[in-house]
């Protein structure tokens, strides 16, 4: 069983086959939101702070942090972003930037063991990015595209993913810490995506035998009720094999789908995270049989 161990500086997640789906919050992210590229930019982290307790408050297991801003401070600001969250929660980060220097400044503050989002197929890729990651004893992402780009041929975004691996240890990076990002494509663009993707994602599990995740909210580009989309996209993908999926704990249909899949699993045994995610509260006067003992009452007196 392939398991893949985050931590912080106080709490250990595992992502693996027969473990509970892990959500990754998406929203410490400033690309496409102007007013929080803004205020990052300017030293201002409350989005941030807000952000990073409403996704915890939602239920996500691990956090997303990225500082991905055009003529911005990055190394500064992705380090200063990981310690205001890090001192907000204690749930696993995932360091995300396609800027070494700001991957380097991330792990330099990180208190833990994180995931680094991310490495693809390219060879300058690999040959920058494995070395900070065996440095700093992370995780790591891998994105099955190389200097080919995205291929739609699942055999080739496979081969991509393999060729990964098989670099990672290398530089002595177990499979293990390798997630595979297998690459999900807009389904009203590319009409046979969904289907490819799960036949993808299958494959990673059975024959490279590694976790996965995505970014989920890219199968419904372009569609109406998108949230419903995503969310029936991933229940599907857990049962495909794949463990954990960077997407936005906010959208219940995204969470509901995700516990969903995993009671129908066996990975939510007597469904005790569905319960407690759902159970509804008692009507006042009716805890510890209130409402019935009232009944009680008025038939003695009677």
């Amino acid at each position: 069983m392939t398991e893949t161990v985050i931590s912080s500086a106080t709490k250990e997640l595992a992502i693996g086959f027969d473990r509970p789906f892990v959500i990754i919050g998406e929203r410490i992210n400033p690309t496409g939101r102007k007013v929080m590229a803004e205020e990052m930019k300017n030293g201002d982290y409350s989005r941030v702070e807000s952000d990073t307790l409403a996704q915890i408050a939602a239920g996500a297991h691990m956090l997303d942090v990225n500082a991905g801003i055009p003529l911005a401070d990055e190394p500064r600001i992705l380090a200063e972003a990981i310690k205001l969250v890090q001192s907000l929660t204690d749930v696993p980060l995932c360091i995300d930037s396609s800027i070494i220097e700001a991957l380097e400044s991330g792990l330099s503050v990180y208190q833990g063991k994180a995931l680094v989002n991310s490495v693809t197929g390219e060879d300058e890729s690999l040959d920058r990015v494995l070395p900070l990651v065996k440095k700093h004893g992370a995780a790591v992402v891998a994105i099955s595209n190389d200097e080919t780009g995205i291929s739609e041929d699942i055999d080739v975004r496979f081969g991509v993913a393999k060729k990964i691996v098989n670099r990672a240890s290398d530089y002595g990076i177990a499979a293990c810490d390798v997630v595979v990002d297998p690459l999900v494509m807009p389904i009203g663009a590319i009409n046979t995506a969904g289907r490819e993707v799960l036949k993808l994602i299958h494959r990673l599990r059975t024959e490279l035998k590694v976790n996965t995740t995505c970014g989920a909210s890219n199968i419904s580009f372009g569609l109406p009720n998108r949230n419903g989309f995503n969310g029936a996209f991933i229940s599907m993908a857990i049962q495909a094999g794949m463990t954990s999926a960077i997407t936005n704990p906010l959208h219940a249909e995204v969470v509901a789908a995700s516990l969903g899949a995993d009671v129908m699993l066996g990975k939510d045994p007597d469904c005790t995270r569905w319960i407690t995610q759902f159970r509804e509260p008692a009507p006042e006067g009716e805890a510890g049989g209130g409402r019935r003992a009232g009944r009680r009452r008025r038939r003695s007196a009677s």
